[in-house]
């Protein structure tokens, strides 16, 4: 057999058999913990030393902003991940996107339930109980009406959005990214982020919005549609960067620390802007860039197997974290004890631990029989 043949077709079987393909950028990995971590302090720290602290608290307030990077971060890796393949399968990708995000999904939904289930029969008063809001957090579909979108498992909005995506992502691949005029489509991909950053700001000074919590503010900053300008500048960038700079590998420690400082100090000092649908691409983009091509001693450090494993319990990190910390929270009320920044160090321990247990035990093995499934039905 044909050498060049008897590789391409191992790389098929260990990319379907492992659900994950062989090009990935490392590096990248990590910087899904950080943006996971950041909202998990977000939602449950941001009265909590060293959270609150002058120099630190206005970041965390605004943490909410990773979940933008992850639109545009996964918009580019999946360029990465799918660039050498000449047309990507609908039902095929389907398969592997199910398999890599709704296990852990639905289980977090599970959990979720039946400790609204327990609060229901221990304190019927506090429970927000609601069983039409479970099944449209495991159908993937709570993003998609705004009076919904915050309700059951919260985090799972972006969950929505990201399927949303995934059902986007073969025909843009497959009709206009292997195309020849890809900067016609790049010009018009910008012309769609500025459109939606025109819609999105419209909208917020507008008599339409009525703040928050509203149906207005759930349409705003969750509809899915709202968030494809993001995922579509990913694609881009990852189709630039494959053709025109992964070969420039070299040190950007500095460029890479620079672009943080520059985005702390627009964090810092913002007082109208609203960056949740996209606006900071404008420093996501070249970070996710300069970080794909770095060489220094920031990518040194993020590929140490210890942090990369973080990067890849990220996922059950972020849609996990409101279950843990409402168990670690009714126990907490059981004992009677009032002690906030204990709670929360605790939760957070334990959010990192289930996700580890997840990861390795449940979504690892789920996923590859999911795989294994797609491989012998494709057969």
């Amino acid at each position: 057999m044909n050498l060049h043949i008897f590789i391409s077709k191992f790389v098929v079987i260990f990319e379907n058999y492992f659900n994950f393909p062989l090009m990935r950028i490392e590096q990248l990995t990590f910087t899904r913990f950080i943006a996971a971590i950041s909202i998990v302090i977000f939602h449950y720290a941001k009265d909590i030393p060293p959270f609150n602290f002058d120099f630190t608290s206005f970041l965390f307030q605004q943490a909410n902003l990773g979940v933008s990077y992850f639109f545009i971060l996964s918009g580019f890796v999946m360029i990465i991940a799918y660039w050498q393949k000449d047309k990507v399968p609908f039902l095929n990708f389907m398969k592997k996107r199910f398999a890599r995000i709704y296990p852990v999904t639905f289980l977090a939904a599970v959990l979720l339930l039946c400790f609204k289930v327990l609060e229901y029969f221990l304190f019927t008063a506090n429970s927000d109980l609601n069983l039409n809001d479970f099944l449209l957090s495991i159908s993937l579909q709570q993003a998609w009406i705004p009076a919904k979108a915050m309700s059951f498992n919260t985090p799972a909005w972006s969950i929505t959005v990201e399927w949303f995506f995934y059902l986007c992502f073969p025909f843009l691949f497959n009709r206009f990214y292997k195309r020849p005029k890809l900067w016609t489509f790049s010009i018009v991909t910008f012309l769609i982020w500025a459109f939606s950053q025109f819609i999105l700001h419209y909208l917020l000074e507008s008599s339409y919005y009525t703040g928050f919590p509203s149906a207005s503010h759930s349409f705003i900053h969750y509809f899915p549609l709202l968030h494809l300008n993001e995922f579509l500048v990913g694609n881009i960038s990852g189709i630039l960067f494959l053709k025109f700079l992964k070969d420039k590998r070299k040190n950007y420690d500095f460029m890479i620390l620079g672009l943080l400082l520059l985005a702390a100090i627009i964090l810092k000092y913002n007082s109208h802007l609203n960056f949740h649908n996209g606006l900071l691409v404008v420093i996501f983009l070249p970070l996710i860039l300069l970080i794909s091509n770095n060489n220094g001693l920031l990518t040194k450090l993020s590929n140490l197997k210890g942090l990369v494993f973080l990067g890849e319990i990220s996922f059950g990190i972020y849609i996990l974290q409101k279950p843990i910390f409402m168990a670690v929270k009714g126990v907490f009320i059981s004992l009677k004890w009032d002690e906030p920044i204990l709670q929360f160090y605790i939760s957070l321990l334990s959010l990192l631990l289930v996700s580890a247990v997840s990861f390795k035990y449940f979504e690892g093995p789920l996923r590859k029989k999911i795989s294994n499934y797609s491989v012998l039905k494709s057969s």
